[in-house]
């Protein structure tokens, strides 16, 4: 038997007094550690304290470049019990630990590391999934585009459904102390499709089409205001320098901790210098496929490309043919039970008891996913403009009981959320009491409004859950005394006009950080603003909470644009849900993902 390794935590001296009042609560911290491991007889790691303390090393973790500072402390955070496995891999992945060495400083193998089933080599797999009409990626406003992209493009980095971020087209990266700026690492040996080597050029091309605001539906733009110059709604001169041909060096004019988390959500997919616009044109990528058939609708393939020499491993398939059977889930049960799919992308009600009887294996991930219920605040109703008035939107809010959307409108499968629209999951949650459920304290404050006796138009789109949401939502709201209508629209034309309805349901997708879905869908400015609310306080608390890389301090801002989202009423948000994914017996890499992901390099059957 191979004998423990040293693992030792060396305090050097020199620690100014001030300081001190950390360092006892990290020694103590890292003394609760050593306990947890001894119970568990987790005996791999010697330990050495030695105070006081200005900085700290850990030997064990050490695989490349030095670790973010702050990653040591989440570590001791998750042996005191207050941090979650899944907040801490969130952190330290998007702070530049790799997996494996996030997973070390927890005394775990990374998931990697342990045994998967073999894989079949060839053969095909049929997914049931929306075949949605393709544009330019930065403008992907569905998953289900990008899981038909991600055949031939791919991302710097993967999120992974355990909460880590892992390298793709990037092999490393590295943040300073305080996020401003970043090192990206490109991994060697890429290539496009084409021939052409993948290069830092590539990715300075690609942040530059993220960064201009000046593209209509980019919704990257958003998520790096940081590296945009204001007046000209472009790059900054010098914010993203290729310094190597495979190094790439990112200059913020505010510190951003959510760089990583950004260039792994679904708009980042990595295209060549010379796209056209449309990824079905010139489908050129360093991914293992080629696109085959796409009919909007109806259904796509992505076929093997074998005359590329992939980077990766896996892309075991021949073929993964993507069927679109609607939005019914009672057409993608008679699917299964035909024997006509072997993958559904989602599950949902009733249905995933039926489908786990017919024998069927089911996954599922729990998510910041979630539906809103919103006013767009500059709409016109009738000559008036009542949803500009805070009043008449905290009335709507405080007329609805969340828990009864939650079980009316998705069979009780989440958790009741607080209509601030940042989860538990999210590292940075404050939280915050739910607002109170008062229907005639709701009617009151409508009639101080001056708006009692308006009609409120709720629209939703024709499926299960977002639709039966609304209508619960719709009825509480008229037990309350308020006069609604509801106009339900089929999935085909409902996404049109998506942000411009006055009065209406939406579902959100899961985002890694609280800050993420707040930037993307409340900043004034942003593309996705679909209440239209423009509130300077709240866009100056975010870009405050976007420059704090302590998920601990970031929480006390966060507590206040949290409170400031509930006195604004700006959302009905009632719940966060767990999404759920049903394969047929033998199917691997496919388990449910929090953001819907399918990373199709990972399908396969198994051996």
């Amino acid at each position: 038997m191979r004998s423990p390794k040293p693992f030792t935590i060396i305090f050097t001296s020199g620690a100014e007094p001030a300081q001190h009042s950390l360092i006892f609560l990290l020694t103590q911290r890292l003394a609760l550690l050593v306990e947890d491991i001894k119970k568990t007889r987790l005996r791999r790691y010697h330990f050495s304290l030695n105070t006081p303390v200005r900085r700290f090393q850990m030997t064990k973790f050490k695989t490349g470049p030095t670790l973010h500072p702050a990653i040591p402390a989440y570590a001791a955070e998750v042996a005191a019990g207050t941090l979650t496995r899944r907040e801490f891999l969130t952190r330290a992945t998007a702070l530049g630990a790799s997996a494996a060495a996030a997973y070390a400083a927890l005394g775990l193998a990374a998931p990697a590391a342990r045994s998967q089933p073999a894989v079949q080599p060839g053969g095909e797999l049929r997914i049931q999934m929306e075949v949605l009409a393709l544009k330019d990626p930065r403008s992907f406003d569905w998953p289900q585009m990008s899981n038909f992209t991600r055949g031939w493009l791919e991302y710097l980095v993967e999120y992974d459904r355990d909460g880590s971020f892992r390298p793709q087209l990037l092999e490393a990266w590295e943040a300073n102390e305080d996020a401003s700026e970043y090192i990206l690492r490109l991994r060697p040996g890429v290539t496009w499709n084409n021939g052409d080597a993948f290069t830092a050029e590539d990715v300075v091309f690609n942040f530059t089409r993220w960064c201009d605001r000046n593209v209509e539906g980019n919704a990257m733009a958003a998520r790096f205001e940081a590296l945009i110059d204001p007046e000209t709604g472009r790059a900054r001169d010098g914010a993203i320098e290729a310094i190597d041909p495979l190094t790439v060096k990112l200059t913020l004019n505010s510190p951003d901790i959510a760089v990583i988390a950004n260039v792994s959500d679904y708009p980042a997919a990595v295209v060549h210098r010379a796209f056209s616009g449309d990824p079905l044109a010139d489908p050129i990528g360093t991914g293992p496929y080629l696109p085959g058939n796409y009919e909007v609708g109806v259904g796509a393939e992505l076929l093997r490309n074998h005359d590329h020499a992939w980077w990766g491993e896996g892309a075991a398939l021949d073929r993964i043919e993507f069927i679109d059977y609607g939005a019914d889930p009672a057409a993608w049960l008679s699917a299964v039970d035909a024997d006509e799919v072997d993958m559904v992308y989602e599950t949902q009600g009733d249905f995933i008891a039926i489908i786990s009887d017919i024998g069927w294996e089911l996954s599922e991930a729990v998510t910041a996913g979630t539906v809103v219920i919103r006013t767009r605040q500059d709409s016109d109703v009738n000559g008036q403009k009542p949803y500009e008035d805070a009043r008449m939107r905290r009335a709507l809010a405080m007329a609805v009981d969340n828990a009864v959307l939650l079980e009316l409108g998705y069979s009780d499968l989440g958790t009741v959320a607080e209509d601030t629209h940042v989860a538990p999951i999210h590292p940075e949650y404050a939280p915050l009491p739910p607002v109170p459920y008062d229907p005639a304290a709701a009617r009151d404050l409508a009639v101080e409004a001056g708006f009692a006796d308006i009609t409120h138009e709720l629209i939703s789109i024709d499926d299960g859950w977002r639709r039966e949401t609304a209508d619960a939502a719709a009825a509480q709201l008229r037990d309350a005394g308020f006069d609604v209508t509801r106009t339900v629209i089929p999935g085909s034309t409902f996404w049109n006009n998506w942000t411009k309805y006055p009065f209406s349901t939406t579902d959100w997708g899961h985002r890694p950080l609280g800050v993420q879905a707040l930037n993307l869908a409340y900043r004034s400015t942003a593309t996705w603003n679909e209440s239209g609310f423009k509130n300077p306080e709240f866009d100056s608390l975010l870009d405050e909470a976007l420059t704090i890389a302590d998920a601990d301090q970031r929480r006390e801002v966060m507590a206040k644009i949290e409170t400031l989202m509930q006195q604004e009423g700006v959302i009905i948000q009632p719940y966060w849900r767990s999404v759920f994914r049903h394969v047929k017996p033998g199917v691997v890499g496919a388990e449910a993902h929090p953001a819907f992901e399918i990373h199709v390099y990972k399908l396969g059957w198994a051996a």
